[in-house]
Order: structure tokens, then sequence, then C-alpha cells
């Protein structure tokens, strides 16, 4: 049978990549077979589809027996959607001044979900219960939004990582506060991969309540999952999910993806390929006389300063952003279909830039 005709034209460059983010990766080739094997006939609509039944088992498989997920379009979506299950209309969800639910996802927690985040300074991204506690006061004061969930991020957004019991504090330390605790994981599976250990170990294994499944980050097309662990801890998820406008109609094209990166290795093969490519990307950085990484490079993600006319020039040659435009701080991320000669070429360039 001949492929199907399409008027459709290739409007871009398939060898060249960038460093700016994994987001802007295509998507696995194995996502895009799952795709096709999932095409064709009649599916019931809005999660009661063969593929969404099958992805409950997969996911129970890593992150226990009482484990439910619920697919959505996006991370923004999945984190909106977990933090409003856990909250009442007065509470607060406290996390890191730099985590992405205060910076990246433009007030959506606030406009969308109708929370008061509750924010704290960090050095490295990571929470700790001493810095929760400072916020997590004034349950019984009617004037202040009430403390109620501690949110934070695995891989964090500088890159860094949480041990399994560095969770395991957090968990214990907020539950003693009648807090829960939601772990955004877009990059979950960087994090597993670094630390070598399944995902269990830091999320349904230390106290976890619901966290977000990232999938785009690491070769999916588009579509997370918010997975609740502990079924207590949360309230109307189907409700919640279709008030935020997170509910596929076609989910099996959003469940299928996950299934293709969970079922077997391909989610670990990936982020293990991005970290390995972080890793030598720092390396090659480690010996540019100049150049500062600000970070320990634990994932995908490489920090680093240098003088801000190089990085202006270095952006004409290859994709990345600044992160403090003022200090002169950038954000150099790796990607699964990252390759040995791209960061080569890169590191190459930097070097020229440098010299000049």
């Amino acid at each position: 049978m001949n492929p199907p005709k399409t008027d459709a034209r290739r409007h871009h460059d398939p060898e060249n990549r960038g460093f700016a983010s994994d987001n802007y990766a295509g998507a696995h080739p194995e996502v895009l077979a799952a795709l096709a094997l999932a095409n064709g006939g009649h599916q019931v609509a809005y999660g009661e589809d063969d593929y969404t039944e099958n992805l409950q088992r997969i996911v129970r498989s890593h992150f226990g027996a009482t484990a439910e997920a619920f697919p959505v379009f996006n991370g923004t979506g999945a984190n909106v959607v977990a933090l409003q299950a856990v909250t009442d209309r007065w509470g607060a969800v406290i996390c890191a001044e730099s985590a992405h639910i205060n910076v990246d996802e433009g007030g959506a927690p606030e406009r969308m979900g109708g929370l008061k985040l509750l924010t704290v300074p960090t050095p490295d991204g990571k929470l700790t219960p001493d810095l929760i506690d400072r916020q997590a006061y004034g349950w019984d004061d009617e004037h202040r939004a009430m403390p109620q969930v501690v949110s934070i991020t695995q891989s964090t957004e500088l890159g860094t990582l949480y041990t399994p019991d560095e969770i395991r504090a957090i968990c214990d330390h907020a539950h003693a506060h009648g807090m829960k605790v939601h772990l955004d994981g877009s990059r979950i599976a960087n994090a597993a991969a670094s630390l070598d250990v399944p995902m269990r170990t830091f999320t349904n294994a230390v106290g976890v309540d619901i966290l977000s499944l990232g999938g785009t980050k690491n070769g999916a097309i588009f579509g997370e999952a918010v997975v609740v662990i502990n079924q207590d801890a949360v309230s109307h998820m189907k409700h919640l999910r279709k008030l935020s406008m997170q509910l596929a109609s076609k989910m099996r094209f959003v469940s299928v993806q996950l299934e293709a990166l969970l079922a077997k290795d391909l989610w670990l093969r990936n982020a293990r390929h991005s970290n390995a490519m972080a890793q030598r990307l720092a390396e090659g950085v480690r010996a540019v006389h100049g150049v500062e990484i600000l970070h320990p490079v634990q994932a995908n993600a490489v920090f680093a300063r240098l003088p801000h006319d190089v990085s202006e020039r270095l952006q004409k040659r290859f994709r990345f952003y600044f992160w403090d435009e003022t200090a002169g701080d950038v954000r150099w991320m790796c990607a699964f279909d990252t390759t040995e000669d791209d960061v080569d070429a890169f590191v190459a360039a930097l070097k020229e830039e440098m010299a000049r």
C-alpha cells in the first residue's frame, strides 16, 4: 500500500538543533510509530479508550497500586489541575521562588487555578524543611492564605536534583503540618536516569501525594498526565480536568505516547542520552577560560555565566536563552536527539567567540 499523499511541505532543516530547550526537539520515532498504531477505526472518546485503560496499568507499575493517571494536554495544565485537586479555595502552595509554577506559567496557577503561591528563595532551586517553614504558618489566621501544599520540581528548574531522602524529609515535614506534596515532574525521567533509581523511589515510596508526569520534554509530541498517588488527598479530579479545559476528546493519542515512553525503557533511554550530552557539554565548557558553570550539572541542563556580547554572538550560531540577562547567565538544554557532534560544534563555537 502506498503511503498517503499530502500537500504539506517541510519548512525547516531537520538537521538544525540548538540548546534552547528540550521542547524544541521533535517526537521520537517510536512515539510517532505508536501514534500511527493507535490511528484508524473508532475508539470511545474522552478517555474511555483501550489505550488510556492500558496506560493505567503501566502507571501503576511505576508509581504503585493506588496510582491513577489523568492525561492532559500540557505541563501547565497538569500543574494547575494537580494543585487545584489538593487545595481548598482558601488554600496556598509553598514553592521555590524559581519554580516553574511561579516563573513560567503566565500566572495560570493564580489566574486559572485561583491559587496563592507562597514562594521561598533558594540557592539551588531546592526546598528543605527549614525553607518550607519560612511560609508554613498561619493556618488559623483568616487574613492569610492557608498553606496546604508543598510543590517541588524534580529535576529542578536549575538542573539540580533532590535525593530520595531529601524528598522523604519534605514529605514527612509537610504531612506533619497537615499539608500535601505535589511534584512537578516535567523532567522526572532525567532525574530518575541521573539518580539511577526507579521513579517510584522518590515519589510514592517517600510520600509524594500527586505529581505532574512529563512526556513532551522526553520525546512526545504533546501530552502529560496528572498522576494521583494518594487517592485520599484529592477531590473531583475528573471534574477539575474538564473545568480546566484539559480533557482531550481523542485521548488515545495522548495516552499512546505515554505508553510508548513508559511501557518499556524508552523514557529512560531518552533521558540518559540527554543527561549524557549535558555532561559532555559541561566538560567542554569547563575547559573554556572565562566561562563559569553556575550549578551542578545533574540532569540535562547546563547553566553558565559568560560575557554578554559573547552570548549574543553565539546566539546567532546556536539558539539558546539568557536565564538572567543582567548577570550574563545563560541556560543550555540538551534533548533526546542532541548528538555528540552538536555538542562539540557548540563548544568549538564558544571557544571561537570567547577568543574574539
